[in-house]
């Protein structure tokens, strides 16, 4: 299955794996949490994904952080696929696109940029992120 990961150019599904969306939005699905927490100007946005899950993110208009604070997971950015073992955190660049596959529970933790202190997840997820469909 990992392998198929690494040499994944679009997404598909395979045996075991369930890819979740809807119309290309940013979903919480009852399988994968996604809780969402606010600080001055910070967005923290919180996914706990359970072992065998994939999850294909959106690609990010800006810098930020996420840590990987419980779990194994391997990731494909671009062309490059790396093993993360938390606790870890990573600076994820502008553009960046990811494929995640949890090896066991996995907790990540995104810091995003929110200098107008917005609350409305719909409307941050049009500033950090690019939607499938648009």
């Amino acid at each position: 299955m990992l392998n198929h990961l690494i040499n994944m150019n679009i997404i598909e599904l395979n045996k075991g794996i369930q890819i979740k969306h809807n119309n290309g939005d940013i979903v919480n699905v009852e399988e994968i949490p996604i809780t969402h927490e606010f600080a001055d100007q910070i967005y923290i946005r919180k996914m706990i994904m359970q072992k065998g899950q994939v999850v294909a993110g959106a690609k990010h208009k800006h810098k930020h952080v996420w840590f990987l604070i419980k779990g194994k997971v391997t990731i494909k950015e671009n062309n490059e696929v790396v093993d993360h073992i938390a606790p870890c955190y990573t600076i994820s660049k502008p553009g960046a696109k990811r494929i995640i596959y949890a090896h066991e529970e996995s907790v990540f933790i995104n810091i995003h940029k929110n200098p107008d202190n917005i609350k409305n997840i719909k409307e941050l997820e049009k500033q950090i992120v690019e939607l499938w469909h648009s």
